[in-house]
């Protein structure tokens, strides 16, 4: 909170200042407190899974202490709607509550901060948490989990939790704050001011789609800088691009790992299908030979297309463009199938996850080839054999969950009073952290702040359940927990 305090004050904005300020100092202090009782000469002993309900409980009681400066600062506003902008923050949904006009810069700032600092969260956890206890993705191999198979993960066996932890901070941190620093460095060669540069960085990494300019359209840099963020964005795809602590293949090298393929073939195949949609309907307003507009359209949709596909949900200033070209209006629909397959495992992306696409297309491939050779025997390695079987079973009880709890938000929503199309749409939207949808995906952007009471704690409580994964949350109900 130092941090939007120092920014404050360099404006001569004082009100705002002394809310962070005042606030830091306060969580401090706290924060002091705790660590001094917990570094008492008794010995704290905890298991796993009681280190995935700390990570549980961080997400419905970090955003109280983060929603304080907020709700201060902004004064015009209910600290429901700060809560509901720190849980959207923090679990990198990015859910526009505020019009950008509303907020200052120093409150765009924080809110940016806030799910910078909810992805470098996740990429800790992944690794410290979730995959021991082959979770997050983890369950569809198994191998991350200690025991399986011969594996970098199994150093983590003999290790504790705060160990884990210690090590990816250590290990990642730098590595990510290295990242946010050369793409905002970047943006602001390529013409943002500050600000906005730096925002918009936090935003790609963390996936959350967070903008004080209401979008890409509103940044000086342009296509230059929708290139670098494009590339940045590559890291939400696999968490191969960044880290080999958590192993999901036997393959090394990023062209063998399937996430980052299939990733790509995805936006390949996108792409192709929605420049095809927009130059046949371009023959109709007779521009085919706009060879200019139809460049602006497939680099509007390629862009589109990864940055939904890794649910950070920006829009390119050229998928308007793609609009005009062609006279048809923005898919929707296919941005919120995007939205649902997702990026990759232990990556900042949500969704459903590349991995478990992966799974269930090579069961289905193989079950096509026993249609037609009912005694072949699967020619694939053991862990590939693994996938195709009990890595698809989990898989698909995985999509059963997704859409049971995206049925049972959608039934929420409707029973507060939002309309059915619109209550699918924030169903999505929350369950795969990819806020933008609301403004991208119907006809008429949804007005978040003109939800009720119960509908914005039905999407906080929705935006917690995407992020950390049903599985996750059925584990907590493990009885070997409360016995610890």
């Amino acid at each position: 909170m130092y941090a939007p305090a120092v920014h404050a004050l360099n404006w001569n904005n004082h009100h705002e200042a002394r809310v962070f300020f005042y606030a830091g100092t306060l969580g401090v202090f706290v924060c002091s407190l705790i660590v001094i009782t917990l570094s008492s000469g008794r010995a704290h002993r905890r298991s796993s899974l009681g280190s995935l309900a700390a990570v549980v409980a961080a997400y419905f009681a970090l955003p109280l202490m983060l929603a304080v400066p907020f709700y201060e600062a902004v004064q015009t506003t209910s600290f429901l709607n700060s809560y509901f902008e720190m849980v959207s923050a923090f679990t990198t949904t990015g859910a526009p509550l505020f019009e950008p006009g509303r907020l200052s810069g120093t409150m765009h700032l924080w809110r940016a901060q806030v799910g910078w600092l909810g992805g470098l969260f996740v990429w800790i956890t992944a690794a410290a948490v979730l995959a021991p206890l082959a979770l997050g993705g983890f369950e569809v191999t198994a191998s991350a989990e200690p025991g399986r198979g011969d594996s970098p993960m199994e150093r983590y066996a003999p290790t504790t939790d705060a160990t884990r932890l210690m090590r990816g901070l250590t290990g990642l941190a730098p590595l990510y704050i290295g990242l946010t620093a050369v793409l905002g460095i970047c943006l602001m060669i390529s013409g943002d001011e500050p600000l906005v540069a730096v925002i918009h960085a936090m935003a790609t990494l963390s996936t959350s789609g967070i903008s004080a300019t209401g979008g890409l359209e509103g940044s000086v840099s342009g296509i230059r800088g929708e290139f670098l963020i494009f590339l940045f964005m590559f890291f939400g795809l696999s968490r191969l691009t960044f880290s080999t602590d958590t192993i999901t293949t036997g393959r090394h090298g990023l062209h063998n790992d399937p996430e980052f393929r299939m990733g790509m073939l995805i936006v390949f195949g996108v792409t192709l299908l929605l420049f095809s949609r927009h130059w046949l309907a371009s023959f109709e307003v007779s521009q085919e030979e706009n060879l200019i507009a139809a460049l602006h359209a497939l680099w509007g949709s390629f862009f589109t297309v990864l940055s939904f596909l890794t649910t950070t949900g920006f829009q390119s200033a050229d998928w308007s463009a793609a609009r005009g070209w062609s006279g048809l209006g923005a898919p929707g629909l296919i941005l919120l199938g995007l939205s649902l397959i997702g990026g990759g495992v232990a990556t900042t992306a949500g969704g459903v996850k590349l991995l478990r696409v992966y799974a269930l297309y090579l069961n289905g491939l193989r079950e096509m080839e026993r249609l037609v050779h009912p005694s072949s025997v699967g020619r694939a390695s053991s862990q590939s054999r693994r996938i195709r079987s009990k890595g698809a079973y989990i898989a698909w009880i995985f999509f059963m969950l997704f859409a049971l709890s995206m049925a049972f938000v959608t039934l929420i929503l409707t029973s507060t009073g939002v309309g059915f199309e619109d209550a699918i749409v924030l169903a999505v939207a929350a369950l795969s952290t990819t806020g933008p949808l609301v403004q991208a995906a119907p006809e008429a952007p949804i007005l978040l702040a003109q939800l009720s009471a119960g509908a914005k704690l039905t999407l906080c409580a929705a935006m917690v359940v995407g992020r950390l994964e049903t599985l996750a949350i059925i584990a907590l109900f493990n009885p070997a927990l409360w016995r610890g």
